[in-house]
């Protein structure tokens, strides 16, 4: 079973940076595609990005296009997620999940327990 630990979450001024961390255990990125959610209070969980190991299409939802990037080190098992050009509007609990595109298509994955952030000044 896959186990993953997200960190990286905080507070942030708009217009500011963070990178989140999502790491793996053993091979789990050897079998799922690993992406990012978040959960907004009082709003239902929204994906956000989730690389493809087939086509090569990642996933972004339209409201992070152009400002947020996944990426991976293969090396530390990690997965990350660069957001840049932070909005109040991005203030969520965020989460990893693998098996994501299974998770975009209302299926269940492998989560991790989640990392909050805010986006205020």
């Amino acid at each position: 079973q896959a186990q993953l630990v997200e960190s990286g979450g905080g507070l942030v001024q708009p217009g500011g940076s963070l990178r989140l961390s999502c790491a793996a255990s053993g091979s789990t990125l050897d079998y799922y595609a690993i992406g990012w959610f978040r959960q907004a209070p009082g709003k239902e969980r929204e994906g956000v990005s989730c690389p493809s190991s087939s086509d090569g299409n990642t996933y972004y939802a339209d409201s992070v296009k152009g400002r947020f990037t996944i990426s991976r080190d293969n090396a530390k098992n990690t997965v990350y997620l660069q957001m840049n050009s932070l909005k109040p509007e991005d203030t969520a609990v965020y989460f990893c999940a693998a098996d994501c595109w299974t998770v975009l298509a209302g299926g269940s994955g492998y989560w991790g327990q989640g990392t909050q952030v805010t986006v205020s000044s």
